[in-house]
């Protein structure tokens, strides 16, 4: 096989496996909350958590746009589980770019093979840096390390036997960023209150009373966090762009099969699926480019914004259209039409959500055009 090879034999094996094994599950997933473990363990088994991440470090070494691909796929049977591949590989893309080795060496192999979860619990701290909420979580330094205590209330892909990477602000030095188990000593999961969708992804509050954080477990100290979140972000965002994509693929399966008999009404609809799929094939195209920028860090954030900006608005008109194109079936709740509906809404909602995105975007324009 050759090397331009490995990346579509992945990816065929990943589109297999989403059917064989995922496809069976979703009706489960979305209204009885299950939880895929054995499939994402089959998943990371494949390879389909470490394609960002160097051989060396148990990776493909296929690059970020690759694994884009590899959540499209497994997005386009089911979008919460596509949500948990983002959270699995986006934490194995933090733990690649850590200036400190310890925490690398300690948990990137296991995280990218999927034998060790990890849940990604960010959200708070993004929005933070971005002036929309104050931060949740404060540090006081220790001997060793630091000691952190504060609430988060959403952090998706976390259990006991798990692992979180999250940020903690530390009193006039800036910010921490580090792993913790879920078993951790002062550390209290708890259950959320149920969602519309998305129940699947063992999403729970994060309680930290005093919890013991060693330097071994730190990815970014305060003087290391600034260069660290730039060298991280665009790949944060983008890798999301593959969520939003399998929600899109989804939905034009349903237009195609609601054509199949009612095409002469359909084509008086918005959003014809012939226009949806052109739309699509621009935004993966300019995501697969940013993301070879990311993975070497050189992808210019406020593109990597946009593009997601982009990727979320064509998944709620997807999405919309394909209940609409599938007339009351699309309203039954056993038909896939109004469970992608509501995995587009949180595709526009996850943090960068739509209007988050969209106020950075501003905010970096205004920089700009003051610098001009």
């Amino acid at each position: 096989m050759s090397q331009l090879d490995v990346p579509v034999a992945l990816l065929d094996a990943v589109r297999a496996q989403a059917r064989t094994e995922l496809a069976p599950l979703v009706g489960a997933i979305d209204q009885e909350g299950l939880y895929p473990a054995e499939y994402l363990q089959h998943l990371g088994a494949l390879g389909g958590f470490g394609a960002s991440v160097p051989v060396e470090h148990g990776g493909s070494g296929l690059g970020l746009a690759t694994q884009i691909d590899v959540t499209t796929q497994v997005g386009s049977e089911c979008g919460a589980t596509a949500f948990l591949v983002w959270c699995q590989s986006t934490c194995a893309w933090y733990l690649q770019h850590a200036p400190n080795p310890a925490v690398r060496e300690r948990y990137l192999q296991p995280v990218a093979q999927g034998t060790l979860f990890a849940g990604t619990g960010m959200s708070n701290a993004v929005k933070h840096l971005a002036g929309l909420e104050k931060i949740q979580l404060h540090a006081a330094r220790r001997d060793g390390g630091y000691v952190v205590s504060g609430n988060l209330p959403w952090v998706s892909n976390v259990g006991a036997d798990h692992l979180v990477i999250v940020t903690a602000a530390v009193e006039n030095a800036g910010y921490v960023m580090f792993a913790v188990r879920g078993d951790a000593a002062g550390l209290h999961l708890h259950p959320c209150p149920e969602f519309s969708g998305l129940e699947g992804t063992q999403t729970l509050n994060l309680r930290f009373k005093e919890v013991q954080v060693s330097s071994d477990h730190v990815l970014a100290h305060p003087h290391q966090f600034e260069a660290y979140m730039a060298r991280i972000k665009a790949g944060f965002v983008l890798g999301q762009a593959g969520m939003g994509f399998g929600v899109i693929e989804g939905s034009l399966k349903t237009i195609r099969e609601s054509n199949a008999s009612n095409a002469g009404v359909n084509a008086f609809l918005d959003d014809q699926g012939s226009e949806l799929a052109a739309e699509l094939a621009q935004l993966k195209a300019r995501a697969a480019l940013l993301a070879h920028q990311a993975q070497t860090g050189h992808a210019p954030i406020i593109e990597a914004l946009k593009l997601r900006a982009r990727t979320s608005e064509l998944t709620l008109r997807a999405a919309n259209s394909a209940v609409l194109h599938a007339g009351a079936k699309g309203y039954l709740m056993r038909h896939p039409a109004q469970r992608r509906l509501r995995e587009a809404v949180f595709v526009a909602i996850v943090t960068p959500a739509l209007k988050h995105l969209r106020k950075e975007i501003h905010d970096l324009e205004q920089l700009q055009a003051q610098a001009a």
